[in-house]
């Protein structure tokens, strides 16, 4: 899958399908939407291209939530799906107030050669979110291009959404937000150096910085690490260490039978279970026998 960094870069296009929207996790909703665009694509012979944005208009406008995917997870699961292009648009000041005819005229139409549109119902853009679905619908016979309304996917009786997976983490329901997700939630980062102090007692841990200013996730929990390949156990904090007065979430991962040198690789980190939520001990002494007893807990889960 090409990626293509800002408007700048892009040239323009004789053809093309597009999908446009945030794609936050890449969920089985978003799956099928992507799964559309390629089969009719292919149908067309022509390229399929997934319009996203950095900041997202949220993120931009100061309406911050937590992200389920930071960047280079989105574009590797993006990838994997079969879309030609990903053109990822720089959300500023000056593209927030392109107005949402011109947005479709300039950029879809003059830049892509829009040729088919695969959005939905709930979708808005442009300039005070004017742009929508029936914008584009009423502008399809001029501009020569069809429009195709995406369906919702359900599961439990519910639609999967970027903010429903979100609402489920915040609770602790990781299997039910696995089933949205299509796969158990992770996150992925290159284990750096921390400030060593579960080794002070006992329990050495790799750290992974959060690059996301919000966490979907919080509290202790029993994961799986993948590091080269290689599958290990384990039982990971991630907070803001309340014990030492700690203000930057970070993510700590202590390994079971594990004594390797890591530093530099990267790590993914699947959460398989939600043990507690994070908490303050007035002791490193009773911080030390709260981990001993997580650790007995994902011991369990593991049945180790």
């Amino acid at each position: 899958m090409k990626l293509i960094r800002g408007l700048h870069n892009l040239k323009k296009h004789a053809g093309s399908a597009v999908t446009i929207g945030n794609f936050d996790g890449v969920h089985v909703g978003h799956e099928k939407i992507i799964s559309r665009l390629v089969a009719s694509a292919r149908k067309m012979g022509l390229p399929s291209v997934l319009i996203s944005f950095a900041p997202t208009p949220q993120c931009f406008f100061g309406h911050e939530q937590a992200t389920l995917s930071n960047f280079k997870e989105k574009h590797y699961l993006l990838s994997r799906l079969g879309v030609d292009e990903h053109l990822l648009i720089r959300f500023n000041r000056a593209f927030s107030k392109i107005e949402a005819k011109d947005f479709i005229q300039q950029i879809l139409i003059d830049k892509l050669g829009m040729k088919h549109c695969l959005i939905g119902d709930d979708f808005r853009f442009g300039k005070n979110r004017q742009g929508d679905l029936a914008l584009l619908q009423s502008l399809s016979k001029v501009g020569g291009f069809g429009v195709e309304k995406t369906q919702s996917v359900l599961c439990n009786d519910c639609r999967a959404s970027s903010s429903e997976i979100r609402a489920l983490l915040s609770q602790g329901d990781l299997d039910a937000a696995a089933k949205m997700l299509g796969r158990a939630f992770s996150i992925s980062g290159r284990v750096v150096h921390g400030h060593q102090k579960g080794r002070t007692i006992g329990f050495p841990t790799i750290n992974i910085p959060i690059k996301r200013k919000i966490s979907p996730v919080l509290g202790v929990f029993a994961t799986t690490v993948e590091i080269d390949g290689v599958i290990f156990q384990g039982v990971c904090n991630i907070g803001n260490r309340p014990t030492i007065n700690g203000t930057k979430t970070l993510l700590e991962v202590f390994l079971f039978d594990f004594d390797q040198n890591v530093y530099g690789l990267d790590a993914k980190v699947v959460f398989k279970y939600k043990i507690r939520d994070e908490e303050k001990f007035d002791s490193f002494e009773a911080l030390k026998q709260q981990i001993e007893l997580d650790t007995q807990q994902a011991k369990a889960y593991f049945k180790i």
